[in-house]
């Protein structure tokens, strides 16, 4: 809490012991670690600015696969949930 208050910031928790409050970004941050940067040095902030944005763009966002969104990748799932659904009626046919 001090470090937040001589640095002007508001701290993200909602209340004391609420441990869901950053789930996600955790769980992002995580995976950033684990699969990416563990053990890393980078010679410059540069490279490590890179080196993440292109996890996060071309491996991340693109190919790995989440378990929440049914085992596939976020490009995925969004190209499926966009993608326009016959409703069972017929496919209108061209005529000649």
């Amino acid at each position: 809490m001090r470090f937040c208050t001589a640095h002007k910031l508001d701290p993200s928790m909602s209340r004391r012991g609420n441990c869901w409050d950053n789930a996600v970004a955790e769980s992002s941050f995580s995976s950033l670690k684990k699969e990416r940067i563990r053990k890393k040095v980078y010679r410059t902030r540069a490279l490590a600015r890179a080196d993440i944005f292109e996890y996060i763009e071309m491996f991340y966002n693109r190919t790995r696969r989440h378990s929440h969104l049914g085992g596939v990748s976020p490009e995925a799932f969004e190209r499926a949930s966009n993608r326009p659904r016959n409703r069972g009626k017929s496919r209108p046919r061209c005529e000649r």
